[in-house]
């Protein structure tokens, strides 16, 4: 029978093990933009200080925004 401890060796699952570790990391990072916006970093410092693409932190400043728009439109 295939044990858990022998699945846990495979390719596949170290492959997959990795894959959600960077997802994990990207999304904890993605997540601190808006703090450090609020805090009143530039994009360009949140990009440097969390080694993310310039583009990437403007997109998700943008994001942010637009959010904050709708919810000021809703109430």
């Amino acid at each position: 029978m295939f044990g858990f401890s022998e699945l846990k060796q495979t390719k596949v699952y170290q492959e997959g093990k990795l894959e959600g570790k960077v997802e994990g990391k990207l999304e904890g990072k993605l997540e601190a933009v808006p703090l450090m916006l609020n805090l009143g970093a530039s994009i360009e410092q949140i990009a440097e200080a969390l080694g993310l693409d310039v583009e990437l932190v403007r997109l998700v400043a943008q994001k942010v925004n637009v959010n904050e728009e709708n919810v000021d439109k809703s109430s």
